[in-house]
């Protein structure tokens, strides 16, 4: 499945990243802030927010993608509860893919928005979308 191959991401494992759903060119995953995640103004780190919305891309995606660029803006600091990261791929080709995440909280607000392009290689992933 794709959580087993998931598991090799060390990182966002670590961080506490979930996936929720996969499906043709959609994911959807979650991360729970903890106290590790807090910079030092007490809220969400960006590097954290990133990290979730980076693993839903990369799901999102049906060939294992290498980034080539991401980008990442910030609208409402975030404390407490979970996260969730939304990713539609929205231009799919034989080599690239771009997707476009929206993250937000337990409420709906929107926190952030991710949008990053990827280099297809020609290996597919080898898993089934999560059902």
């Amino acid at each position: 499945t794709i959580n087993e191959f998931l598991q090799g991401d060390k990182f966002a494992l670590f961080a506490g990243v979930e996936l929720l759903e996969t499906g043709n060119g959609y994911a959807k995953a979650r991360m729970e802030i903890k106290p590790m995640h807090l910079n030092g103004g007490g809220v969400c780190q960006g590097g954290a927010i990133f990290t979730l919305a980076d693993l839903a891309f990369a799901a999102a995606t049906t060939a294992i993608p290498l980034s080539i660029t991401s980008n990442i803006n910030f609208f409402k600091a975030e404390s407490k509860g979970f996260l969730y990261a939304e990713a539609r791929e929205v231009f799919s080709h034989k080599r690239l893919a771009n997707c476009e995440v929206n993250i937000t909280n337990e409420a709906g607000e929107l926190i952030a928005t991710f949008s990053g392009s990827g280099y297809r290689k020609d290996t597919e992933l080898p898993f089934a979308p999560i059902e």
